[in-house]
């Protein structure tokens, strides 16, 4: 674009020494030297043509400009996507962090109860460790009555925490269409596995993120509903309250988040929920 406009700028400057050079010849024989080269003078002096000069220069100036600002939005743009891909990677590390001290104290809590037993049973009497050891053959056998398909026990860990990986990673990248496939194909293979919570909040994320807000919504609440003990469901509330928000619901925007600050006081989710109803009030006043 520069070099247009310095190719235009030299080609009105060629195109007023070619005028002049024509009215020059054809002055010819009339008039002397000296008002030849006046005429001249007077061509190239033209306000016309010094005005086309610097337009020119201010067209060149402006093409620079936008440019630089055409790239400075593209750098803005970039780092905003990478922020925005660390920022799920976050969220979805801490959310694991969580559901991980959560189990563990149940899982102490089970063996403290264990040992007790144990101890208990070896200070009674001959009785009660042949009533124990009755009660165990009778649990056996409850358990095997009840026990799961062998289809639940043949469920790849590994497999499972790869496939989630491989959708997490579309969400992250931005390829959210593709993500929204991944997610459902995970949640259709695993629908109880260890990271069904997760991938059910995500598959609505892909599509809060594009604006697709009623396949969203439907995600979110199945969510709440088919997970209600999951890490995830104050955020999925809080992404509820946003699409009736954005839906210009703000009766059902108000109640949904009212209810997350209710039941959620301490959390994140609540503190921006909190947030959001403040601007709705704003808005309606």
């Amino acid at each position: 674009m520069q070099r247009l406009a310095i190719i235009l700028g030299w080609s009105v400057v060629l195109a007023a020494v070619l005028l002049g050079s024509t009215v020059f010849a054809q002055s010819g024989a009339s008039g002397s030297l000296e008002q030849r080269v006046e005429r001249l003078e007077r061509i190239l002096d033209n306000r016309t043509l010094v005005q086309l000069l610097d337009e020119v220069e201010l067209l060149r100036r402006e093409i620079q400009e936008l440019r630089g600002q055409v790239e400075l939005q593209s750098h803005t743009l970039s780092q905003l996507k990478d922020r925005q891909r660390d920022l799920y990677l976050d969220i979805d590390r801490r959310l694991q962090r969580a559901e991980a001290a959560r189990s563990r104290p149940a899982t102490a809590e089970a063996g403290a109860q264990g040992a007790q037993e144990s101890v208990q049973g070896a200070s009674g009497s001959q009785e009660s460790v042949q009533g124990a050891a009755a009660e165990t053959t009778e649990a056996q056998t409850t358990v095997a009555a009840v026990a799961p398909e062998p289809q639940a026990a043949d469920i790849d860990p590994v497999a499972e925490q790869r496939a989630y990986q491989q959708a997490f990673n579309l969400l992250k990248a931005g390829r959210y269409g593709e993500a929204v496939k991944a997610f459902d194909a995970f949640l259709s293979e695993y629908p109880t596995g260890k990271y069904a919570d997760n991938a059910q909040y995500w598959l609505g994320e892909a599509y809060y993120v594009t604006r697709q807000f009623e396949p969203a919504l439907a995600e979110f609440r199945k969510l709440v509903s088919e997970h209600p003990s999951s890490q995830k469901v104050s955020h999925g509330l809080l992404k509820i309250g946003y699409i009736h928000d954005e839906l210009g619901q703000s009766d059902e925007a108000r109640r949904v988040l009212s209810d997350l600050i209710e039941r959620y006081p301490d959390s994140t989710a609540a503190r921006l929920a909190r947030e959001r109803l403040q601007r709705i009030r704003g808005q309606t006043g």
